[in-house]
C-alpha cells in the first residue's frame, strides 16, 4: 500500500508541475506572438519573415500539449533555438535599390552646383570688410565706375596713335557698287534669259533683276560693268549702268556694241527698278499696250535728277562714256537709242 501511494503521488506532482511549465511557456509564446505583431516591417522579406516566426510558435504551441512526456525546461529551449535561427536566415532574394521618383518637393541643385558669394562689409572676419577690399582713399575706392580700361596714367592711348584706318565720317558717302562681268552678261544672253525690255534693245539693270541675275534688293547704288571675261563675247550688246571699266567699254565696242553710264540717285534707282510702285498714267490702258510699251511708259515717273558735283567730272568725261558728253550724245542719236531724260 504504501509504495501504491508513493507513486500515485510522484504521478500527481510531476502533473502539476507539468501543468505549472505549460503555463510559463504560454505566456512566452503569447509575450513573443504580440512582439511580432506589433514590430514595423520595412520591406516585404521581414514581414515574411515575421510571419514564418509566428506560425512556427503557434505550430510549437501545438506540439506543447502533446508531447507531455518531454520537460518543459526543453520543450521551451527548441523553441527559442527555433525562432532564433528562422530569424538570423539570410535573405533568399536580393532587393534592389530604392525607386526615387522626381517632384516638386525634390527638386534641387547638384551639389556644388551653386557657390554662395562672399559679402562684403560685414565685418573683419569676412576678410571683406570695413574698406571691402578697396584700400584707403584714392579714385578706385569711390563710388563709381572709376578708370576706364583703355586709361593710361595721362599718355595718349594706343588707339588714338594709331592711324585712322576703315569706316570714316565721309565713308557713309561710299557707293555700294554689285560687279558684272561682261562674260556673264554673255552667258545670260546665249541662254536666252537676258532679253531687253525696250524696243531699241538696250539692256539695262531692271533686265538684269528680270533675268535672275541679281535680287533688286541688293541694288543700293547701281551696277559697274566689269572686264572679266571678254574673251567669251560675240554678241553686239548695248548695255546702260551707272559705272563701266575701260576694259568692258572696250571689249563690247569692239563687237559693234555700245556702253553708256547714267547716273542714278535713289529715287531714281527706285524708279528704275520698281516702276509699279509708282502711280499710273491717266488713260494708261489697251492703247498703250498695244504700242509695246514698257512699265516706265505707263506710270508717272519722277524726272532724274543731275549728277552731284562730285561725280560731274565722271558723267561728262566721252574715256567713260558719260550720257553728258555731248560726243556720247550724237553717238546715242546715230544708234537711234532713246534720249536719257
Amino acid at each position: 500500500m504504501m509504495s501504491t501511494s508513493a507513486s500515485l503521488a510522484m504521478r500527481c506532482a510531476a502533473r502539476v508541475s507539468i501543468k505549472n511549465s505549460s503555463r510559463t511557456v504560454t505566456r512566452s509564446l503569447s509575450s513573443i506572438t504580440a512582439t511580432c505583431n506589433t514590430t514595423s516591417y520595412h520591406n516585404k522579406e521581414e514581414s515574411r519573415r515575421g510571419l514564418d516566426l509566428s506560425s512556427s510558435l503557434s505550430s510549437h504551441m501545438s506540439l506543447l500539449s502533446l508531447s507531455s512526456h518531454k520537460s518543459p525546461s526543453s520543450l521551451l529551449s527548441n523553441i527559442r533555438a527555433q525562432s532564433t535561427s528562422a530569424a538570423a536566415a539570410p535573405s533568399q532574394t536580393k532587393l534592389g535599390e530604392p525607386i526615387t521618383f522626381l517632384t516638386l518637393n525634390n527638386l534641387a541643385d547638384n551639389p556644388g552646383a551653386i557657390k554662395r558669394k562672399r559679402r562684403i562689409g560685414r565685418g573683419i572676419g569676412s576678410s571683406k570688410g570695413k574698406t571691402c577690399g578697396r584700400g584707403h582713399k584714392g579714385q578706385k575706392s569711390r563710388a563709381g565706375k572709376g578708370v576706364h580700361p583703355t586709361f593710361e596714367g595721362g599718355q595718349t592711348k594706343f588707339y588714338k596713335r594709331l592711324p585712322k584706318m576703315g569706316r570714316m565720317k565721309n565713308d557713309k558717302f561710299k557707293l555700294e557698287l554689285i560687279p558684272l562681268n561682261v562674260g556673264k552678261v554673255q552667258d545670260y544672253v546665249t541662254m536666252g534669259r537676258l532679253v531687253p525690255e525696250r524696243n531699241d534693245g538696250v539692256l539695262t539693270m531692271r533686265d538684269f533683276v528680270r533675268a535672275g541675275m541679281f535680287p533688286a534688293s541688293s541694288i543700293k547704288s547701281g551696277v559697274k560693268l566689269l572686264g572679266d571675261g571678254k574673251e567669251f563675247l560675240k554678241d553686239k550688246l548695248l548695255i546702260e549702268v551707272p559705272w563701266a571699266s575701260s576694259a568692258a567699254i572696250e571689249a563690247i565696242e569692239a563687237k559693234g556694241g555700245y556702253v553708256t553710264t547714267v547716273h542714278y540717285n535713289r529715287l531714281a534707282l527706285r524708279a528704275h527698278l520698281k516702276p509699279h510702285k509708282f502711280p499710273a498714267k491717266p488713260g494708261a490702258g489697251a492703247a498703250v499696250d498695244a504700242e509695246g510699251a514698257t512699265e516706265h511708259d505707263k506710270h508717272l515717273l519722277p524726272k532724274r535728277a543731275r549728277p552731284p558735283p562730285k561725280y560731274m567730272q565722271y558723267y561728262t568725261d566721252y574715256a567713260k562714256r558719260g550720257y553728258l558728253n555731248p560726243r556720247v550724245q550724237m553717238e546715242r542719236k546715230q544708234r537711234g537709242l532713246k534720249d536719257i531724260l
